[in-house]
């Protein structure tokens, strides 16, 4: 996941006319917290209940 600088209205984007749960996606994927778990699930082969849980992400099966 890239940096951004959040002053940037370019920054924005994506966001300006998403519908909440794309709003919401890109809030989580811009959390440093959030990233650094990630990383270390990215290596793994499944997403565990407890990252899930953590991070309030469900999947459609």
């Amino acid at each position: 996941m890239s940096g951004f600088d959040w002053r940037s209205a370019s920054g924005y984007e994506r966001a300006r006319d998403a519908e909440i749960t794309g709003f919401a996606w890109e809030c989580l994927r811009r959390n440093p917290n959030y990233q650094r778990d990630h990383h270390g699930f990215s290596r793994a082969s499944t997403i565990s209940a407890e990252f899930r849980q953590k991070w309030g992400l469900c999947f459609r099966s």
